[in-house]
């Protein structure tokens, strides 16, 4: 039965679009968001040592509650740190090394596999660089006599379809110094926010105005914001070293080399959820092939990486982030999505407690109980 043409009218939802505002917000929006890309490189150093600063506060606070004084202590939990990450990077610079000194023999090999697979009629590569040379002459060749513009050379095949490993050590070299120089700022920022304390804390709460209720809310944000990030960051510390060392276990017993270093790698890229499980699978099978060069002990390398990144992760990681963050998988999964297409790779690294601050902050202002809503469980 028809409803009458007034009461139809009268259940209808008002809707009122503020075109302006809206418009107004997009353009704010997309300044923010282009923004914080365009200073990622002075954001990421940043949020960072913020991070590792919240991870070490609890080791100053308890020398603290030893009658140690802070700038001791602070010098002794950074001095602590720093010594930890040399003795494991001396015990497994070796390996490392050997990963590096290996590339050559690894490309030759990955040749000969791949052009095994195929009948002996080429690899994909030789095929490629074929056309990309036959592109070049016809582009080149149509002025004859003409004088070539010198040209920085690319990583390209050599003689033979080998891939021109120097090439890449060179563009790496120059990627692991710039790294070096990102560590030593994230070490002096780390430093330097622990030993201020709760200097910056007090100072945010004294800028938030004469308003009780104000600072009330300040503190508990700041509170909250402190217990989730330390919880999860702990968390993380927790998961990540246990499946450094069932990998280490896992890669010796299986008889991969340089088994070390692959550990401390996938203790590493295990802090990308979803997406670093699946790297260090694909990358530790890869090096099984070309070492074994037979299926079974890939599939066992494979499997053992999977089951051990799917052991912390699920029953580990997941209960304690749920616990922690309170926090839904599909806004996880979907932060991590939006910080990598941001920061990249450093944005997938970042993006689950760059989201757990940002749902500390939505529960405490008004406003924001959207935001809220759809990160929380």
């Amino acid at each position: 039965m028809d409803l009458p043409e007034e009461l139809n009218d009268a259940q209808r939802i008002p809707l009122h679009v503020n075109a302006r505002g809206l418009a107004l917000g997009i353009i704010a929006t997309v300044a923010f968001l282009y923004a914080l890309q365009w200073g990622r490189d002075f954001l990421v150093p940043i949020m960072l040592g913020l991070l590792i600063a919240y991870t070490l506060n609890p080791a100053v606070s308890w020398l603290e509650r030893w009658h140690v004084r802070r700038a001791i202590g602070t010098t002794l939990v950074t001095v602590a740190m720093l010594a930890l990450m040399g003795v494991v990077a001396q015990k497994v610079q070796g390996e490392f090394t050997n990963i590096v000194e290996e590339l050559p023999e690894a490309g030759h090999k990955l040749s000969r596999l791949v052009a095994s697979t195929t009948g002996g009629t080429g690899s994909t590569l030789q095929r490629i660089q074929a056309v990309a040379n036959e592109l070049e002459q016809a582009t080149t060749g149509g002025a004859a006599g003409a004088r070539k513009a010198p040209r920085k050379p690319a990583p390209a095949l050599a003689e033979g379809g080998n891939i021109k490993v120097i090439d890449w050590v060179w563009a790496g070299s120059r990627g692991v110094a710039a790294f070096l120089s990102q560590f030593t700022m994230v070490a002096f920022l780390v430093y330097f926010l622990l030993l201020s304390g709760d200097t910056f804390k007090r100072k945010l709460v004294k800028l938030t105005g004469p308003s009780l209720s104000k600072k009330r809310i300040t503190v508990q944000i700041m509170e909250d914001i402190n217990a989730s990030i330390q919880g999860y960051m702990f968390m993380l510390l927790v998961t990540n070293t246990l499946l450094a060392l069932l990998s280490w276990g896992a890669f010796t017993w299986i008889g991969l080399e340089n088994a070390g270093a692959w550990a401390i790698v996938a203790g590493l890229l295990h802090v990308m959820p979803y997406f670093g499980p699946l790297l260090i699978t694909f990358a530790t099978g890869l090096v099984a092939y070309l070492q074994f060069e037979s299926l079974p002990p890939v599939l066992l390398v494979m499997g053992a990486s999977l089951a051990i990144a799917t052991l912390m992760g699920l029953l580990v990681a997941t209960l304690m982030t749920g616990r922690i963050a309170r926090m839904n998988a599909a806004a996880v999964f979907v932060s991590l999505l939006f910080w990598g297409w941001l920061w990249g790779v450093w944005g997938l690294l970042l993006g689950v407690p760059l989201t757990v601050i940002i749902k500390a902050v939505a529960e405490k202002l008004e406003g924001m109980e959207v935001v809220a809503e759809l990160l929380g469980d």
